[in-house]
């Protein structure tokens, strides 16, 4: 087969420029709607449950739309005008909030919602992959430099909402969803027009089932989401938590800043430390670090100096572990497998365990504390510890 690095390595500038729009408005979208849609349903008079469930909404969407859009994208090659449809519909139905509904109709809203995203960063990371790949090879420095972009955005909404809603209360939540949906809409269609073509000798519809069967993709995967699972618990319950022991909502946004700070520095300079360790060696390392990071969150959350050091570790128990994550299943997913793998990546890393962390985090805090599930996470975090570290016994044993 023909190097899919060609396309990546002649990738005009404005290219690259505009997906990275695309991930700053995406990201900075996610920056105020995931930590604080749990403290605009509180403020609507939602219970703990009820905040879990529809906390739940969008890992539930995870487990169908990115493969879903996935399979499209990769039958049809046509991944930015799919991303185009799914931004423009999401802030459409982001109308719907500004009424205030209840707990069923706000449910399916947002489910509606979340279809369209779930799938729009898969299919752009399928289609920045193939960007930025150099002979054929996952190109970390260019994908970092791309992908800090989404880190700035984050940085920028986590912190502005959380002075925002300090000063403003939380009634302005549905006016900072339509605005940031509008900025991701407006990114989406600058993408380049482009439809990726077939290579000539390349099969028009491969099968993914060989590529599962395969051990390191199935240890891959699992260690993917006990360690995704253990951070579900900080999206959904983490401003909570801090609320309940009295740190006020800016607090809370300098807190969640800490940890963009150090993602972005390490997506900006990743290409001088990656090649230090072996890319399973490095998705060890986040997992250990993800247990003494929730160990500290669990155990030292009013020592101020440990928590800024659990939040600093982001670097690598997220950055890390996002680049380390995309270029494994961009190398065991390569060609017209990519959607469908980075979807399925999304699909078990963050739809399953989203749900099962949403649903058991509210469960487990209803009856014993919000403390707690961050003892579960810690718990989950040991266990990817160990599927990482199989994985990489598996890839020294093929050399």
């Amino acid at each position: 087969m023909p190097s899919e690095g060609k396309a990546g390595d002649a990738a005009p500038r404005h290219h690259l420029l505009s997906f990275a729009a695309l991930s700053a408005s995406y990201f900075a979208h996610i920056g105020f709607f995931n930590p604080y849609l749990s403290l605009w349903l509180k403020d609507l008079g939602f219970g703990l449950l009820a905040i879990s469930v529809l906390g739940s909404v969008q890992s539930a969407t995870r487990l169908f739309a990115p493969y879903a859009w996935g399979w499209l994208s990769d039958h049809s090659g046509e991944r930015v005008k799919l991303l185009r449809y799914g931004a423009t519909a999401a802030m459409l139905l982001s109308l719907g909030l500004w009424l205030e509904p209840g707990a069923v109709p706000l449910f399916f809203l947002l489910l509606l919602m979340f279809t369209h995203t779930s799938g729009m960063m898969p299919m752009s990371e399928a289609a920045l992959a193939h960007l930025v790949s150099e002979g054929g090879a996952f190109d970390a420095r260019r994908y970092g430099r791309v992908r800090l972009w989404g880190s700035l955005g984050f940085l920028l909404t986590v912190t502005a909402a959380g002075w925002w809603f300090e000063h403003r209360g939380m009634g302005d939540f549905p006016a900072w969803t339509l605005a940031t949906l509008g900025a991701v809409a407006l990114s989406s269609w600058w993408l380049p027009d482009h439809r990726e073509p077939m290579p000539a000798n390349a099969v028009a519809r491969p099968p993914i089932w060989p590529v599962l069967r395969q051990p390191a993709v199935r240890w891959l995967l699992a260690s993917a989401f006990f360690h995704v699972l253990a951070h579900i618990f900080i999206y959904v319950f983490f401003s909570l938590y801090l609320d309940s022991l009295g740190y006020s909502k800016s607090t809370i946004g300098i807190l969640w800043a800490v940890s963009v700070v150090v993602e972005i520095s390490w997506f900006f300079t990743q290409g001088r430390w990656l090649p230090r360790l072996p890319l399973t060696g490095w998705l060890l390392l986040a997992a250990v670090l993800m247990t003494v990071r929730m160990v500290i969150t669990a155990g030292a959350p009013l020592v101020w100096p440990l928590l800024l050091l659990a939040q600093a570790l982001h670097a690598v128990t997220f950055a890390t572990h996002h680049t380390v994550c995309i270029a494994l299943v961009s190398h065991h997913f390569p060609g017209r497998l990519r959607g469908r793998g980075q979807a399925l990546y999304t699909v078990v890393a963050y739809g399953s365990s989203g749900i099962l962390g949403g649903l058991a985090g509210g469960l487990i805090s209803s009856r014993w504390g919000l403390g707690t599930v961050f003892w579960v996470s810690a718990a989950c975090a040991l266990v990817a510890s160990l599927c990482a570290w199989r994985l990489m016994r598996i890839e020294h044993a093929s050399r």
